[in-house]
């Protein structure tokens, strides 16, 4: 009697494990493609990600590069002060988006230019995104105000 009982135990431990295991496997196929790495313009040109691979890009909106274009077409380059890169995006920007401001898009890179999904841009007057703050604080461009990060 005492034998069977150790090896139902056994059994159920060996399913357990099995189960964990597989849930484990199963949300990690299912988050590759929702994690977006940041990336500052200078570590987009050091290492070139695949054209296929989406990612964040943040940085200030270069002064005289916001151009409009046919219908919803925005282009602009984003710099960390190290390097520039231009983007291209469809759609509506937000109401805080503007030169020399920061931001961070989502998309691809694809041929030299950034084609942004999606943009974000700071939401007060002292905001800056943790990640734009570090990367320009790398560069040697970002001067913290008062109030903000």
């Amino acid at each position: 009697m005492r034998g069977l009982k150790k090896k139902r135990r056994i059994q159920v431990i060996m399913v357990a494990a099995f189960a964990l295991v597989l849930s484990t496997g199963l949300i990690g196929y299912a988050m590759r493609d929702g994690i977006n790495f940041f990336r500052a313009p200078s570590q987009v040109l050091a290492e070139p990600p695949a054209p296929t691979e989406t990612f964040r890009l943040g940085g200030l909106v270069e002064s005289g590069t916001l151009m409009r274009g046919q219908g919803e077409t925005v282009s602009f380059s984003v710099t960390d002060g190290g390097a520039s890169i231009p983007v291209r995006f469809t759609g509506v920007l937000p109401d805080l988006f503007a030169e020399n401001e920061g931001m961070v898009g989502t998309g691809r890179f694809v041929d030299g230019v950034f084609v942004a999904d999606e943009i974000l841009a700071k939401h007060d007057e002292t905001y800056m995104p943790k990640e734009v703050a570090d990367a320009l604080k790398e560069q040697g461009v970002y001067k913290p105000s008062s109030g903000g990060s």
